[in-house]
């Protein structure tokens, strides 16, 4: 892809799929109506910045198999996965054999990563490792969702407790061969007075940015992400997000800029310097900054 700027190679770099971390998952068709074209223009003028589509909710299965078909060969041409989301569940209360259909409906339809809401379902631990297994012997990736409600009430032994049991059970489905853990916004950054940034802190630290997603339903929430943990975090955004997670992404990527606060500074600085230039202000003199890869101009 030939860049609009140039001289920023490590950008660059970042674009190119498939890609192990800083990983951006959209949501599909879900909480807004989309078509085929719409979803088309999405992921033509977006296709370096978005790694999967995900139908979350079970939109999927309010939709024709050809639609569904239609939009994973979309995704697969532009280099992306689609992912069911959460539904899995809802079979597997049927019965063994109506979840090994869905398996295979999910395989033949096109979807290529399978989601298992594993506090819904409430099984025992060897009954989950089973399933995804399963999943993976179908050729088709296994993310598991794990709940991160941890009530506030507890006291700070019992919050150390949950938290640790979480993170370990987190560990052993990946060692079982889940390919990504997701965190639901829920217990995070949503329905809750106070953001659980010791929880996401606690399990980082533990299981690292590569093998675990966070959904991300706002804003707020996508630009704490990434000025906290940098552009590596993956994370599971809405459409109307895609851009400016990836403007995160890469201020973040080629300034070292970990702090919301000083991104925005950034951001407002330049905004009004081009609005300097653009009113050509001939009585400023310019020079060109000291980092070359940024391509900005300052004013003196």
């Amino acid at each position: 892809m030939e860049r609009f700027l140039v001289g920023i190679e490590d950008v660059d770099a970042r674009l190119e799929h498939p890609r192990r971390c800083g990983m951006t998952e959209m949501r599909s068709p879900c909480y807004s109506v989309m078509g085929p074209r719409y979803i088309q223009d999405i992921l033509e003028t977006n296709e370096q910045f978005i790694d999967g589509l995900k139908f979350k909710g079970g939109s999927a299965s309010l939709m024709p198999k050809s639609f569904l078909k239609e939009i994973a060969d979309m995704a697969h041409q532009h280099g992306m996965y689609m992912s069911t989301g959460g539904w899995a569940e809802h079979m597997l209360m049927k019965g063994p054999s109506a979840f090994k259909q869905y398996v295979q409906e999910c395989k033949d339809v096109g979807f290529d990563t399978l989601e298992l809401n594993t506090d819904f379902l409430n099984f025992q631990e060897d009954d989950l490792l089973r399933l995804i297994r399963l999943i993976k012997n179908e050729g088709l990736k296994a993310k598991p969702q794990l709940d991160v409600s941890i009530g506030d009430a507890l006291s700070l032994r019992d919050l150390q407790t949950e938290m640790d049991a979480l993170i370990k059970r987190a560990e052993r489905l990946l060692e079982a061969g889940a390919d990504m853990i997701m965190f639901d916004s829920d217990g995070i950054t949503k329905g809750v007075d106070e953001w659980r940034t010791d929880l996401v802190a606690k399990m980082i630290g533990r299981l690292g940015l590569q093998k675990i997603m966070f959904e991300a339903d706002e804003p707020e929430s996508v630009q704490w992400f990434v000025s906290k943990y940098g552009p590596g975090v993956n994370l599971f955004v809405d459409h109307s997000h895609i851009r400016n997670l990836e403007c995160l992404r890469t201020t973040a990527s080629w300034t070292g800029i970990m702090d919301t606060s000083l991104y925005h500074h950034m951001h407002h600085q330049f905004r009004w310097k081009l609005h300097i230039l653009s009113h050509g202000l001939s009585h400023m003199s310019l020079r060109h900054t000291s980092r070359p890869k940024m391509g900005l101009i300052e004013l003196q």
